[in-house]
């Protein structure tokens, strides 16, 4: 009896944590850029004394989905969207080089060029400040020009470029901030072949109709396996009455 009321505690357990990682993807499937996280189930046999005759079903998540996005057009210059494979360098939060995929640049209060949740930008020299202009511009190689306030747009100029890496998918690992890094923790080499479109950005590639699917299932799951609980109990309460009558 505590071999099946332990397989469905545990598969429970599991099954939450599975139904949280699959609410993340969903409710990041309109944030651009975002890498959805895979899931999967194993069972694992419990060691201890004596023989491992329990067995629990364990939620993992083995890798992080790389493909890309579908990329959205917007016309806006500050737009942009990695054609093909390769990442954006930004500056994490706490200070490393990290990257991402998303694109929907801005420019902050102090001129820093940020991604859309605030991220700065990382160019040839650290993060990208921008000086007033009447026009900015982003090459398709991530060069940044400018036209100075008060200039006719014949005096256009380079500011910086883009910092665009290209580091093998299995060389990567999604962190908990959503942000990708190499797993050696150095950073990694710019590639200067990679391009960018602009007017666009890419969005989540997360597939919200299987986002969708996995949430019921993983929601019947885990009422077959609290009922299987229930079960166990009330198999549990009728043997003790069976033993009561016998005494």
């Amino acid at each position: 009896m505590d071999r099946m009321l332990y397989v469905a505690m545990s598969g429970a357990k599991e099954t939450m944590i599975a139904q949280a990682n699959n609410s993340n993807n969903l409710a990041n499937a309109n944030a651009p850029g975002f890498l959805a996280d895979l899931q999967q189930f194993r069972s694992m046999p419990l060691f201890g004394n004596g023989h491992p005759t329990r067995v629990y079903g364990l939620s993992e998540r083995p890798a992080t989905d790389f493909t890309h996005g579908d990329q959205v057009h917007t016309g806006r210059n500050l737009d942009v969207a990695v054609a093909g494979d390769g990442w954006i360098a930004v500056q994490a939060r706490d200070g490393t080089e990290a990257y991402t995929r998303r694109g929907d640049l801005q420019l902050d209060v102090n001129g820093l060029l940020t991604t859309g949740n605030g991220l700065p930008v990382i160019g040839n020299g650290g993060p990208i400040a921008i000086p007033p202009a009447e026009q900015l511009e982003i090459g398709p190689d991530g060069t940044i020009s400018i036209v100075p306030l008060g200039q006719s747009p014949a005096e256009m100029a380079v500011i910086d470029r883009i910092k665009l890496v290209n580091p093998p998918s299995d060389q990567l690992v999604k962190g908990l901030d959503g942000l990708v890094r190499l797993n050696s923790g150095e950073e990694a080499t710019e590639d200067g072949a990679l391009r960018l479109n602009s007017g666009t950005f890419e969005g989540s590639n997360v597939n919200i109709v299987d986002a969708m699917v996995d949430m019921i299932e993983l929601s019947r799951r885990y009422e077959m396996q609290v009922k299987m609980m229930q079960t166990a109990k009330s198999v549990e309460e009728a043997s003790s009455r069976i033993m009561r009558l016998g005494s």
